[in-house]
């Protein structure tokens, strides 16, 4: 395992606030993801479902996780299924978990052979009051392909129709918002090594280099600090490629006096980071690129504060709108007299900023979360303003990822150089140490 996983104590924790949530009599079932096929013989890499890992920490496939909190029997209020091995698989896939490793890693003392799943499953669920089946509810799922929660939750639905059902959705936003000690803690791996990427790339940036070259230099930072690699698809968009927000391409070349915005961030032990700097190709800003870079910062810093328990997400971005429209009138891409006649439901701010200012970060870079509840402690929140001019070709983002506390907040990239001065010294000082 190239990363340290959490503790067994953490698991056990996060398995006791899913159970916290369930009905009397309730047995939740969780699946792993499959391992998706390409063409011929081909595969993706494997990617465990984050729900499954969260609650067990066990990253392989075809692990099931049975809670039965009131079963009659203690030893079936958790059972854990994992694949067994045999020499073939050892030969041809590697190490697979053993038992008394899954245990270890778990803190679940029941670990049987995913064999037995189907067989132990009709013996529990006429035990059971109701079933808690897990699906994706993600707000931006969008998903055509059926995985393997939503094959078993079909099968299970027409083999047991009298049962009630349940959903575990809901209870799984709302503990996994919620972050532990250690998740914070594997989180900020992962950003320690998103911040020595972005260091490396500071040395690395001149006039004429590819945007893909790029990205394999944070690749390779990546990669040698154990993570697997990237949270998500990076985002290396210099010039005019800025302005497209989910811009992946990321094969155009690297143009003297443009800026190039970098939105990428590293995942560690399933825990994902989210980093955007924007940096002057060759090394210095214009003075616009840097009225704008300082508008968007200003806008970062003040919706950082903004984030505080108590708060309502819908409030909070209706605030950030309000800070932006004051930097874009300085800027002079918006009047003040049109802003004041706007059509609130049509702010004109949405020309040059159309996204959201912040999103759920954890086990997935969009993270699960109650949007309609409460900012509450121990969440944490991307912040993420940006505004692009495409008829300047030019885009800025900034974006760290920022930890609700009782007091305020906690930026967990602060250490790593924002304001534009100090992105430009370290560019320089970069390149002479490279």
């Amino acid at each position: 395992m190239r990363y340290t996983p959490l503790s067994a104590a953490t698991y056990r924790e996060h398995r006791a606030r899913f159970r916290q949530h369930m009905e009397k009599g309730g047995l939740a079932i969780f699946h792993s993801n499959d391992i998706m096929p390409t063409s011929a013989d081909g595969t993706l890499p494997f990617k465990q479902a984050t729900d499954i890992m969260y609650l067990c920490g066990i990253d392989q496939e075809e692990s099931v996780l049975l809670l039965f909190p009131d079963a009659p029997d203690p030893k079936d209020r958790e059972i854990l299924f994992v694949r067994e091995t045999n020499e073939h698989i050892a030969i041809w896939e590697g190490h697979k978990f053993t038992q008394e490793e899954a245990t270890e890693l778990s803190g679940i003392v029941n670990v049987q052979w995913t064999s037995a799943y189907a067989a132990t499953l009709r013996r529990l669920v006429p035990q059971a009051n109701m079933l808690y089946l897990n699906s994706n509810e993600h707000l931006r799922q969008a998903n055509e392909v059926e995985t393997r929660e939503e094959r078993t939750n079909k099968a299970l639905r027409a083999e047991y129709p009298l049962h009630q059902l349940k959903r575990s959705a809901p209870i799984m936003h709302r503990i996994r918002s919620r972050k532990t000690a250690e998740e914070i803690e594997q989180m900020k791996r992962a950003i320690a090594i998103t911040g020595k990427a972005f260091e490396r790339v500071c040395g690395f940036l001149k006039p004429g280099v590819m945007e893909y070259a790029v990205e394999a230099e944070i690749t390779h930072e990546f990669i040698r600090n154990g993570s697997r690699g990237h949270a998500y698809t990076p985002i290396i968009a210099s010039g005019s490629s800025a302005c497209v927000l989910h811009y992946i391409d990321n094969d155009k070349p690297c143009k003297d006096g443009d800026v190039i915005l970098m939105d990428f961030g590293c995942e560690y032990g399933g825990y994902a980071s989210d980093l955007t700097r924007c940096l002057p190709v060759n090394g210095k800003f214009t003075k616009r690129q840097r009225d704008v870079y300082n508008a968007v910062l200003n806008v970062k810093n003040e919706a950082t504060k903004l984030l505080r328990p108590g708060t309502m997400l819908a409030n909070y971005h209706k605030e950030v709108g309000k800070l932006m429209e004051g930097e874009l009138i300085g800027l002079g891409l918006l009047d003040k007299t049109d802003v004041k006649n706007q059509d609130p439901e049509r702010p004109l701010y949405k020309k040059y900023f159309m996204h959201g200012t912040s999103h759920f970060i954890g086990l997935d870079v969009h993270d699960v979360g109650l949007w309609n509840e409460p900012i509450d402690v121990g969440m944490v929140f991307t912040v993420e303003p940006g505004i692009y001019i495409r008829e300047e070709n030019l885009g800025i983002r900034l974006e760290n990822d920022v930890l609700v506390t009782e007091s305020g907040q906690d930026d967990l990239f602060k250490d790593i150089p924002v304001e534009a001065d100090a992105v430009e010294e370290l560019m320089d000082r970069k390149a002479v140490i490279t």
